[in-house]
């Protein structure tokens, strides 16, 4: 009988501690996804820190010293978001197709965009974000210097609250938005430059059209006359090269006239003719690769898809160096203006940016990618539409060649309304398609109305959500600007 006791005691005394430890197991669970977000905040305010002291140490710690010193802490920050948020526009398609795993694809963008930062980043930028403010409008040094510090960190935010909703915006915009406000703040509406304000405006109508245009005429052509014919594999034997001679051809124009222009003078007909050159010879150098690569393939749409592995993950890493030279003046472009104002005095049409300053830009853009990049990456690859590797194919190639037809028309464009465009392009192609082409009834009238939704081939939450996202973006970055410029001024008093 005691020894009965005894056993129950011990039996309820282990279920107990299992219990406890159940729960202990639980906690630490809950802590370690709690505290997963804390940890990518804290290494990036580290950065923030270590460029900020690096900054004293070059710079030095007298009052005008400091102002540089929360410039660059500021770019920092920019950076950081532009390579949260901006960056995805050029990975998400490759990782939605699947042709990269999300950790190739952040370290093969970290690379890139770093490089292109670096190598082919610009040694000249214009303090006033490309005309958008007259610069004898802010002409006194202290003006001026809050002005870009207020649209830079208005900038930042913006980008900040934008990647957090999972809305990709471009972060060109958000900084021409925060000149233009902290502009108007700091002398009124007359200081700013309106013809190109509006030619800006209409870029948020024409480069997401361009872009899914371009997508959609693509991936007609590979439905057309690769996927619905009888011998699929034939058929992609002659037109793979083709296009693949098509995307290097383009993506070479668009390198000469957006990375190869920081480095030396390239004209636009110079620019066509390199890549015409490149795309005939990558054309016939891939036929006979092409040729090996089909060989015992089975005749169906999901062989088709290895084909474009390739030129589809090259394609992500040179729209990735082309960002990095492009869009890294968005961060640190004020960032060397300030610089330039405190230790010159005043506003200039056109300022060098110091070595150390573009290593800010550069290395902010890589760590806002490993830290935050994967949320944006998800959403562009895979949440707006389903994308495989030859619909990636087509939003990549979209991509650079709208950038390179608005360059020939005189377009400021933004790269991220381009490949989002394109993205959307692909995906209503799809729906136009399957249904009027292909007469497949995808519209469901029966089931309820969210079941509806989750079976159209474009998201139509995401879809309204980025355009909102876009409208606002200029608007919104102004207004934060604005009233930033007034905070610093009344604190500088």
């Amino acid at each position: 009988m005691g020894d009965c006791c005894v056993s129950s005691q011990a039996e309820k005394s282990w279920k107990t501690l299992n219990k406890d430890l159940e729960r202990i197991t639980a906690l630490e669970q809950a802590m370690t996804y709690t505290a997963r977000p804390l940890v990518a905040t804290g290494i990036a305010l580290a950065f923030m820190a270590l460029t900020g002291l690096v900054t004293a140490v070059l710079i030095g710690f007298d009052p005008l010293g400091l102002i540089v010193v929360a410039a660059a802490i500021i770019g920092a920050y920019m950076a950081i978001n532009i390579g949260a948020n901006d960056v995805a526009n050029n990975m998400g398609p490759a990782v939605g197709a699947r042709a990269l795993t999300i950790g190739t694809a952040l370290i093969v963008a970290a690379v890139c965009e770093t490089a292109g930062a670096l190598i082919a980043g610009g040694d000249v930028v214009g303090t006033v974000s490309r005309g958008i403010i007259a610069p004898e409008a802010v002409a006194e040094t202290q003006v001026f210097i809050w002005a870009m510090m207020a649209a830079l960190l208005a900038g930042a935010l913006w980008v900040n609250l934008a990647t957090w909703i999972g809305a990709p915006v471009s972060t060109t915009h958000s900084i021409v938005g925060g000149v233009m406000g902290a502009g108007i703040a700091a002398a009124g509406f007359a200081a700013v430059n309106w013809p190109t304000m509006g030619r800006i405006a209409a870029s948020w109508v024409i480069s997401p059209l361009l872009g899914g245009i371009f997508a959609a005429f693509f991936l007609m052509i590979i439905k057309s006359r690769i996927i619905y014919r009888p011998d699929m594999i034939t058929a992609a034997r002659y037109w793979v090269p083709i296009l693949i001679g098509v995307m290097g051809g383009c993506f070479t124009t668009y390198l000469a006239l957006k990375g190869l222009d920081q480095l030396f003078p390239v004209s636009f007909g110079n620019a066509v003719l390199m890549g015409l050159v490149v795309g005939l010879v990558l054309t016939f150098v891939m036929r006979p690769v092409i040729r090996r690569q089909s060989e015992g393939m089975e005749n169906r749409k999901k062989s088709l898809k290895v084909l474009f592995n390739i030129p589809l993950i090259f394609s992500a890493a040179l729209l990735s160096f082309a960002h990095g030279a492009n869009d890294v003046a968005n961060a640190i472009g004020p960032v060397a203006a300030i610089v330039h104002a405190v230790q010159d005095g005043g506003a200039s049409d056109q300022v060098g940016i110091p070595l150390w300053v573009m290593l800010i830009g550069g290395i902010g853009l890589s760590v806002g990618l490993l830290l935050f990049g994967p949320k944006l990456i998800r959403v562009v690859g895979s949440e707006i539409t389903r994308l495989n590797a030859m619909r990636a194919y087509c939003v990549a190639l979209a991509a650079a060649i709208t950038v390179i037809f608005a360059s020939w028309l005189g377009l400021p464009v933004s790269s991220t309304h381009i490949a989002i465009g394109a993205i959307f392009g692909v995906g209503f192609f799809r729906e136009w398609y399957h249904e009027r082409v292909l007469n497949e009834k995808r519209v469901d009238t029966t089931s309820p109305a969210e079941v509806r939704k989750r079976k159209r081939i474009v998201r139509r939450g995401h879809f309204l959500t980025i355009i909102a996202a876009w409208v606002v973006t200029v608007p919104s970055a102004a207004a934060l600007s604005a009233a930033l410029f007034y905070l610093m001024n009344l604190i500088a008093i």
